[in-house]
């Protein structure tokens, strides 16, 4: 799973990188180039699993960033920048909340909304630029040849290019299956799923749900698959400094149950409709990534490609009642472990265990 960070500058999405991934400042070998860092995604499950098979390897799920220079006209006409961002499966805007005296904002004031829209904006257009490519292409290849595949396609790309010369992002057009198929391979930046981040300052962190909740009811309420979330970078970056014992403590002192970065992922999960699935044995306990509603038998391809191929059934029992029963031998004696076929629908936190062929 990629997910890019962008946003203006002196927005904190520098920072915000180097915390989630432990990636720090360096020269960038181009000037638009994007660095990229992997960060585990946390799991409380895991390590209660490793109680239990004390595997000598613990394995999470990860999460790539990709730390992006500052969002600009001159950016978006750059071809590596833009094919670099395409690739990613989300966005994250960082839209920076906190005010500060040594930290000037580009634009004079603190707008997260003024923000977001003319960031809004640049994805549209560098989409349109695409889009109007791609429709004279099409229309001279209907010149040689009419077919209803490219009367189906140019049709569609029209539909795109209506919307966003209304100003519109393309994440809000409702497609069938057959339509998300045929513009894809685009991969349009203004149809990616958007995290709207928001950095607040440290004074405001007690209150991070409550900003949260106004920015998501508000402002940014009905925007089509995006979501929000609220950090605070300052309280953040003392944290990747801590134990995680310290960790708890800190972050529960300002009355918050886990860290923004961990709700920040979390939230990227939701989004992207993602869940993990795990499997837990003597020799490893590991969390894998795969789209809710995935059946046993695609589930089971995350594993490897031949157990999808070979699958036959799948022993599946919930991670919380397979740690309060001690084990595979008390769910089993219990009648807990259950058989499931390859149309079963795994559930979040499933621990499998795959017979195949």
């Amino acid at each position: 799973m990629k997910t890019a960070i962008i946003g203006l500058p002196m927005v904190g999405k520098t920072s915000l990188f180097t915390i989630l991934t432990g990636v720090h400042e360096a020269a960038r070998m181009g000037i638009l180039e994007a660095r990229v860092g992997v960060t585990k995604v946390p799991d409380a499950r895991l390590a209660a699993l490793a109680k239990i098979f004390d595997p000598p390897k613990i394995t999470h799920a990860t999460v790539e960033y990709l730390d992006f220079p500052s969002i600009s006209k001159e950016a978006l006409r750059d071809p590596s920048y833009l094919a670099s961002m395409r690739v990613a499966d989300a966005l994250a805007h960082v839209l920076r909340l906190f005010p500060s005296d040594t930290v000037p904002h580009e634009k004079g004031s603190v707008d997260p909304i003024r923000d977001l829209e003319d960031v809004e904006m640049e994805l549209i257009l560098s989409d349109l630029v695409v889009v109007e490519k791609r429709l004279e292409r099409l229309e001279k290849d209907r010149k040689k040849a009419k077919t209803p595949e490219l009367d189906r396609e140019i049709a569609l790309i029209e539909r795109c290019k209506a919307t966003l010369e209304q100003n519109v992002a393309l994440r809000t057009l409702e497609l069938s299956a057959d339509e998300e198929k045929l513009i894809r391979g685009f991969q349009f930046l203004s149809q990616k799923p958007m995290l709207f981040v928001l950095n607040i300052g440290e004074d405001d962190a007690g209150r991070m749900h409550e900003i949260e909740e106004q920015y998501r009811k508000g402002p940014l309420a009905g925007r089509s698959h995006t979501a929000v979330t609220a950090i605070c970078g300052k309280i953040e970056a003392e944290l990747a400094e801590l134990s995680p014992e310290e960790a708890r403590e800190y972050v529960a002192s300002y009355g918050l149950k886990e860290s923004g970065l961990e709700r920040l992922i979390a939230a990227t999960y939701a989004l992207l409709g993602l869940m993990s699935f795990l499997t837990a044995g003597e020799t490893e306990v590991r969390a894998w990534t795969i789209p809710m509603h995935s059946t046993a038998v695609k589930a089971s391809g995350a594993i490897h490609s031949d157990f999808e191929k070979k699958f036959i059934k799948a022993e599946v029992v919930n991670w919380q009642v397979l740690i309060d029963h001690g084990g595979y031998p008390g769910v089993r004696e219990k009648g807990l472990l259950r058989l499931e076929g390859k149309e079963y629908i795994v559930k979040d936190g499933d621990v499998l265990v795959i017979r195949h062929g």
